[in-house]
């Protein structure tokens, strides 16, 4: 018999710390219809030097509920996060337990196929599994998200390059995993014409000096060292271009000193993280993305929104999102003078750039609202639970 109530649904995350991740899942606790769902969000704590996007969920109107033991770090903490998370599950009684990051993935599944949870889902953001560790750690790792694919009901990627590497490495089937891509609120974004000149006021950067700009956590993966390269031999070869840094995270020290040794420090700005960064993005004549690996490279996607043009490594879900020479520029990663080469086209070949950063603007609007993300995952959510209760709710 089909319940009456809305369907329960426990959203758990490792932390809810800046990036893609966290606000995946504050717009996806925000905006699934309440006459449908109850929707309770747990996420552990942020780890050292990270910022919290709680700010967010409180513009949002969620309630994050906390699980102390749960960090993105391996330790005893974790044995205390999984029964932290099987007494919630078993006083709540979800319907759906919906996971997110490694973390969250691995100690929110098996609290929940303990508590006998009916329905388990798990989004990867992004992966692990290839090329991050020796190879001994790397077979453990993988061995263990095949063992917890087996409890999973449904695996969701946000990017059909990444669900086929993780059916390459054998993680699971195709048809055990959903793409559903990313779903953000850009609607201040794709409004924010009016907020051009607000950044080049604050910085006192002459009308003359294009802004580059990269929007990340500062963190290996991320490789800032390439965009200071490719911003060094900018410089080299008599760009007036000025660049900023906008983030935070462990490497910070390491890149100021960085651009120090490369001669480029009076022409790079550390800005940290910004709340509202509507003004950053429109106030950018270039975003550039240097990692070496991206899940579903939020700071491109609403960068596009803005209307920037955009320069990226050809990495990870990045393809999915950029294409290349219609909505942007791919470059291969590690090689600085082809971000560049990149970077200089954008601000030679005026009208390409410009046609670019229109198709982009539309196609972000069209494939990352968070409407269309919303209706997949509450389709996913019933289909799911009708399948186990062998019902047919109404859609």
């Amino acid at each position: 018999m089909i319940p009456k109530r809305p369907l329960r649904i426990a959203i758990a995350i490792a932390r809810l710390n800046v990036g893609g991740p966290a606000t995946h899942v504050i717009e996806l606790a925000a905006g699934l219809p309440r006459d449908r769902f109850a929707v309770r969000l747990f996420a552990g704590r942020e780890g050292r030097g990270e910022t919290g996007m709680h700010y967010l969920a409180d513009e949002k109107g969620v309630q994050s509920e906390s699980v102390p033991a749960l960090s993105p770090h391996l330790g005893p903490a974790d044995l205390i996060a999984f029964f932290q998370l099987l007494r919630i599950f078993r006083a709540w009684k979800p319907d759906v337990v919906h996971t997110h990051t490694a973390k969250a993935g691995a100690v929110g599944r098996a609290a929940a196929r303990c508590a006998g949870v009916p329905v388990i889902v798990h989004t990867f953001h992004g992966h692990v599994l290839r090329g991050y560790f020796p190879r001994p750690l790397e077979g453990f790792f993988r061995g263990v998200e095949r063992s917890l694919t087996r409890i999973t009901d449904r695996i969701v990627t946000l990017s059909p390059a990444l669900k086929a590497d993780l059916v390459e490495i054998g993680i699971a089937g195709p048809e055990k995993i959903e793409v559903v891509p990313l779903g953000m609120d850009l609607a201040a974004l794709l409004e924010c014409d009016s907020r051009r000149g607000e950044l080049r006021a604050e910085l006192g950067f002459g009308t003359g000096e294009p802004i580059v700009g990269i929007v990340g956590r500062l963190v290996p993966i991320k490789n800032h060292r390439l965009f200071l390269e490719a911003a060094r031999s900018m410089v080299n070869s008599g760009s007036s271009a000025r660049f900023v840094i906008v983030g935070d995270g462990e490497l910070r020290e390491v890149l100021g000193n960085l651009a120090a040794e490369m001669g480029i420090a009076d022409r790079i700005r550390f800005l940290g993280w910004r709340k509202d960064m509507v003004p950053v993005y429109a106030g950018l004549d270039l975003l550039a993305l240097s990692s070496d690996n991206e899940g579903t490279p939020v700071a491109l996607i609403e960068g596009m929104a803005a209307g920037v043009p955009v320069v990226a490594t050809a990495v990870g879900g990045v393809p999915d999102v950029v294409r290349d020479g219609t909505t942007g520029r791919l470059v291969p990663p590690g090689d600085p003078e082809a971000m560049r080469r990149a970077w200089r086209s954008a601000f030679e070949e005026k009208e390409t750039t410009k046609r670019m950063s229109t198709v982009a603007r539309r196609e972000v609007e069209e494939r990352f609202g968070c409407e269309r993300m919303l209706s997949a995952m509450a389709a996913l959510y019933g289909e799911l639970t009708d399948l186990k209760t062998g019902a047919t709710r109404p859609r």
